[in-house]
């Protein structure tokens, strides 16, 4: 699954109607709910708020409301975008200003479903990944090679300390973490040590990991 470490919200105009999408990561229904509220509040003179929303560690619970549209035209394409991104702990609110013109069945889902990928694109996404943190011990000689080695496999150094010895810390998928152990052994000469193993669930802001347990 991926996840929203950034909201964004994104305009669009059809046939006059203006459908103003608002994407926000949540972390319950109740918070869901509560970014609902607070945006019918701020566009207390729309004609709609619809919305949609996925939650869980693997997505398990889903909502959608058409807030007064024809029924399935609004709620279940704009849910349809989100799970299509693969995306959690998400809600989505697009609101409408009718413009006078009916758009038909056809023209709300399809204004609906843009709006949300709209908003999408105006949000920062990024991929839950399974894998380890872990910290290396060398002494100044080793450190240049598994720097080295961090730098070829795009992993980022989440710490380092400089003693008598350096240790150095990163986090790597666990579907690498084997072959990185290996490499770094053999670069190092064995002279590398492991001294912190912790499983954990992070994503990419950039390159910048972020553990999920603070955000999920």
């Amino acid at each position: 699954m991926k996840i929203l470490l950034r909201g964004g919200s994104a305009e669009i105009t059809e046939k006059k109607s203006r459908f103003i999408a608002t994407v926000s990561p949540v972390r319950s229904p109740e918070e869901a709910n509560d970014m609902i509220a607070s945006l019918r509040k701020q566009y207390w003179d729309a004609r709609h708020n619809c919305s949609a929303m996925i939650i869980g560690e693997r997505g398990e619970f889903s909502r959608c409301s058409d807030d007064g549209e024809p029924a399935g035209t609004a709620g279940r394409p704009m849910l349809n975008v989100l799970t299509g991104a693969e995306l959690t702990n998400v809600c989505a609110v697009v609101t409408r200003y009718f413009g006078g013109v009916l758009l038909g069945t056809g023209g709300l889902v399809r204004a609906y479903s843009c709006a949300v990928q709209e908003g999408l694109k105006a949000c920062t996404v990024s991929e839950c990944i399974e894998g380890f943190r872990l910290r290396i011990r060398t002494d100044y000689n080793g450190i240049g090679r598994i720097q080295y080695v961090l730098g070829q496999r795009h992993l980022p150094t989440t710490d380092i300390s400089y003693t008598d010895v350096v240790e150095i810390e990163t986090m790597v998928p666990a579907d690498t973490a084997g072959a990185f152990r290996t490499e770094i052994t053999e670069k190092t000469n064995a002279k590398a040590l492991f001294v912190a193993e912790d499983a954990v669930r992070y994503a990419l802001d950039g390159d910048k990991p972020v553990l999920l347990d603070d955000i999920m």
